[in-house]
């Protein structure tokens, strides 16, 4: 098999396994809101076990910088939303998995974020995984510690993120177009080889006639 068969070969393979296993990735959540922006406080627990099926509600709690205690801010549940805090009315958009109970991502959506928002943010999943005999309840928490700034600033991470996705697609483009002078050689060289199979068959069949010919001449003499 040639190389760039198995080059594909192997891309096609990883896409797969990313598709098969990529349902559920926890990512961290960003860390740096802007001042009178939005801002998506992340919040994600896969189960272990995708086939198990379950359902979950989750908690919200925030403890501004410089308090000792948590405060209840928000809850999600069978029953939909729910705003807990005052000081988030009008200020939480859920944004973690929709037209499910059985929750992994308990992302929220903070709106017109204010420096007072700076503090630390923890989300508790509530789960309950229903397995053929029994059912077992199990807790998860994450925790997120916001900083909001006067302006956005680009952190290290996010810089390589963005070299690297350009690296990708510029070796993408590089091995496209090396796949296609490939293919276009490959194609040329097969024309050139009909082309000679062609004028040799046409060669033996002039020959071929030119002796039939001086056959039936001689046979006339």
């Amino acid at each position: 098999m040639a190389p760039s068969h198995l080059l594909f070969f192997s891309l096609l393979c990883s896409l797969l396994v990313y598709q098969c296993h990529g349902a559920c990735a926890e990512v961290d959540s960003d860390t740096e809101a802007v001042a009178g922006k939005g801002f998506k406080l992340g919040c994600i627990s896969c189960k272990k076990r995708s086939e198990v099926e379950g359902t979950a509600t989750v908690e919200w709690y925030f403890r501004a910088k410089g308090e000792a205690d948590f405060i209840h801010i928000y809850t999600y549940n069978e029953d939909g939303p729910t705003i807990e805090s005052d000081f988030f009315i009008d200020r939480i958009d859920w944004n973690g998995s929709k037209q499910s109970n059985d929750i992994q991502d308990a992302s929220i959506y903070l709106l017109n974020v204010t420096f007072n928002d700076t503090g630390t943010y923890r989300c508790f999943f509530n789960r309950m995984l229903f397995y053929s005999n029994y059912e077992h309840s199990t807790i998860v928490s994450k925790v997120v510690h916001l900083t909001v700034v006067a302006k956005a600033t680009r952190g290290m991470a996010s810089i390589v993120s963005e070299v690297m996705m350009y690296v990708s697609i510029i070796g993408l483009q590089l091995w496209l177009l090396i796949e296609m002078i490939y293919c276009y050689r490959k194609i040329a060289a097969a024309g050139e080889e009909a082309l000679r199979e062609a004028a040799n068959a046409e060669y033996l069949a002039i020959a071929s006639e030119s002796k039939d010919n001086c056959a039936g001449v001689q046979v006339g003499e």
